[in-house]
């Protein structure tokens, strides 16, 4: 009886692991705490493990006139992905460009980071001066803590090997606290 109950929790989890995505958050400007993209053509949203969300998989940190937003998806794990978004200067809304040559995490310049990890990375791509990207704002709100926009960008892998990433239709619509 012990060995059933065992096995069909195992069961439950991984029947559980993935929800999968058909269509991105809407596009809000309301403080709704979302985020979505399409990575290299396919839908992505910040998710926890199967019937055990995470409480940390989308954050907003404001300090000062910089922006750092970061989102996690653990779903399949023990793979998981995360993209990290680092703005410098926001201090309205407005375009931002990501093309500078930074090193991960770095807080000198703008940009965007993706890694996918199996406990440890297994690849990493980032926004250069060559293969970059934007984040348009469309709401800044410091009083509040409410940040809200689009991006996209290209992002050339750190180790070399993988093909670039291609990120489209990204959104965010984040309260921090």
């Amino acid at each position: 009886m012990k060995n059933l109950l065992i096995v069909s929790l195992v069961l439950f989890l991984f029947i559980s692991c993935k929800k999968e995505v058909e269509e991105l958050p809407p596009a809000t400007q309301t403080g709704a705490h979302t985020f979505g993209a399409k990575v290299n053509g396919s839908y992505w949203i910040p998710q926890g493990f199967g019937p055990f969300p995470a409480n940390d998989i989308l954050d907003v940190l404001l300090i000062g006139d910089d922006a750092r937003i970061s989102a996690r998806n653990f779903s399949s794990s023990p793979n998981e992905t995360e993209f990290y978004i680092h703005l410098k200067n926001v201090t309205a809304p407005g375009t931002y460009p990501l093309n500078n040559n930074v090193s991960h995490p770095s807080s000198d310049a703008s940009y965007a980071y993706y890694v996918k990890r199996n406990m440890t990375p297994t690849d990493e791509w980032i926004t250069t001066a060559v293969e970059t990207g934007e984040v348009v704002v469309t709401r800044i709100d410091k009083a509040n803590l409410i940040i809200s926009g689009t991006f996209r960008f290209t992002g050339k892998t750190i180790y070399g090997s993988a093909p670039n990433l291609s990120v489209t239709e990204g959104r965010f619509d984040l309260k921090g606290q």
